[in-house]
C-alpha cells in the first residue's frame, strides 16, 4: 500500500471534523471519496498533506509514519495536493507557475517541463499568460500540471470540477487516466458523480468525518443506491 490511514482525527481548534477515518490506497490505485459539503472531505485532504495537524490516528506513506511530518517533508517524499479553489499564483505566468512547482525536483527543468506540457497541450499556447487571466478550467489544468511538476507518487485532488466547463473535465479525465498508466496513485474527493465514477476504482462514502461505506463506480449509476448511501441524486 502506498497510503495507509488508521483512525485519523483532525479539526480546527476545538472543533473536531475527522472522527476516525480509516482507508488505504494501493500503488497505482485511484480512490474516490464522495460526500456532501461539510462532511470532512477537504479536512481529510489537508490532514493527509500535513497542512492540518492530526489529533489522533496515523498516516503512513510508502511504509513510513508521516503523521507528525510537515507538508514540505511529505511533498519531498512524493505526496502532492491540488487544493480546492486551485490556488495558483494569479500574478505569475503559466510558465512561472509551473517552475514554482519544480522546486526541489531532481529532473532537469526543461526535460520535465516538456513532459508535463505534453500531457497538457492546452497550456502550451498559454505559457506567457498570467494565471489570473485564465478561465476556471484552464486554471484547474495549471494547478494539476504544477502539482505534477513535483513528480508526486500520490496525488490528492480536492473538488476539481467546481465551475469547470465539460470539455475541460473530459481533458482532465483523459490526462489522469494516462497518468495512471504511468503508475500515479490518486485520492479524489468530489461531489460530481459522473466524474468520480469515470476515474475511481472504488468510492468511499464520508459522512460527519467518518467513512460510512464503499460503492463501486457502477453503483454510482443507480439513483436509489446513491440516495440511500450518500443522500445525493444523480439528476
Amino acid at each position: 500500500m502506498i497510503l495507509e490511514v488508521d483512525a485519523l482525527r483532525s479539526g480546527y481548534g476545538r472543533i473536531p471534523i475527522l472522527a476516525g477515518v480509516t482507508l488505504s490506497v494501493a500503488e497505482g490505485e485511484f480512490l474516490g471519496v464522495l460526500g456532501h459539503n461539510g462532511m470532512g472531505k477537504t479536512t481529510l485532504m489537508n490532514t493527509l498533506m500535513g497542512h492540518l495537524p492530526a489529533t489522533g490516528g496515523t498516516v503512513r506513506f510508502k511504509g513510513q509514519d508521516v503523521t507528525q511530518q510537515p507538508a514540505h517533508t511529505r511533498a519531498l517524499a512524493g505526496l502532492g495536493l491540488v487544493p480546492q479553489g486551485r490556488q495558483i499564483f494569479p500574478d505569475l505566468t503559466v510558465q512561472e507557475n509551473l517552475r514554482m512547482g519544480m522546486a526541489g525536483s531532481k529532473t532537469e527543468d526543461l526535460e520535465l517541463l516538456d513532459d508535463i506540457l505534453g500531457l497538457f497541450p492546452r497550456l502550451q499556447r498559454l505559457l506567457d499568460r498570467r494565471g489570473g487571466a485564465l478561465s476556471g478550467g484552464e486554471q484547474q489544468l495549471l494547478a494539476l500540471a504544477r502539482c505534477l511538476c513535483a513528480q508526486p507518487k500520490l496525488m490528492l485532488l480536492d473538488e476539481p470540477t467546481e465551475g469547470i466547463q465539460p470539455s475541460i473535465l473530459e481533458e482532465i479525465v483523459d490526462t489522469l487516466k494516462a497518468l495512471r498508466e504511468r503508475g500515479l496513485s490518486l485520492v479524489l474527493v468530489e461531489q460530481n458523480l459522473e466524474f468520480i465514477a469515470a476515474l475511481s476504482g472504488r468510492v468511499l462514502i464520508i459522512q460527519k468525518g467518518m467513512i460510512t461505506g464503499e460503492l463501486s463506480p457502477q453503483e454510482l449509476k443507480n439513483p436509489e443506491t446513491v440516495a440511500e448511501f450518500v443522500g445525493m441524486t444523480t439528476a
